[in-house]
């Protein structure tokens, strides 16, 4: 009886954590309401607050778990690239799938214009891009990068972001075009003048 009980109050958590991070992307950070996530997950309001203990928790707790969930998923695939230029070429091919106007670029968005004003959230997004960071790195030195990895990993993954953004102000960019000079990039940085 009680095993049924604590599955049904994962399920309903579940619930509540999906139903907010899909209403991060529609409504925005600050236009998410309590009621709102109750109503979408098909629950009463009040099952909100059983089970996070603030409405900015729950938001916290929803949007770092996609972005943990698809930065590893997206560094793990990374790693199964036998060579920097086919890393740049996939990671490319992967980028050209968030137009900045999705669900999962908006969702990003918001997380990090959040993060400047909410402390908790730009520590927990904080460790989840520097453990991305560091899986590019090893990534990034495995396959022979002559520099710094941990600088071109960082940038590397800045640029990720920044490329998402760009896509959701102009849905015309080619990433495509940008493989040539992230392959140097990844290659030559640091290998001298």
């Amino acid at each position: 009886m009680a095993e049924a009980s604590a599955d049904r109050g994962r399920t309903t958590r579940q619930r509540l954590l999906g139903a907010a991070a899909a209403l991060i992307a529609e409504a925005g950070w600050g236009g998410v309401t309590t009621r709102m996530v109750a109503e979408r997950a098909g629950v009463a309001p009040g099952v909100v607050h059983y089970h996070f203990a603030s409405l900015p928790g729950l938001l916290i707790a929803a949007s770092t778990g996609v972005a943990g969930a698809m930065l590893e998923d997206f560094t793990r695939r990374l790693g199964e690239r036998p060579d920097l230029g086919g890393g740049v070429e996939w990671l490319l091919g992967e980028l050209s799938g968030y137009t900045g106007t999705d669900p999962a670029s908006l969702l990003i968005v918001e997380m990090y214009l959040a993060a400047a004003r909410l402390p908790e959230l730009r520590e927990r997004l904080h460790e989840i891009v520097a453990e991305s960071r560091a899986r590019v790195a090893a990534w990034l030195r495995e396959r022979g990068h002559p520099g710094d990895a941990e600088a071109t990993a960082a940038v590397l993954v800045a640029a990720i972001d920044g490329l998402v953004l760009h896509r959701g102000l102009d849905p015309g960019l080619d990433l495509t075009t940008l493989a040539g000079p992230l392959r140097a990039m990844v290659r030559q940085e640091g290998a001298g003048p």
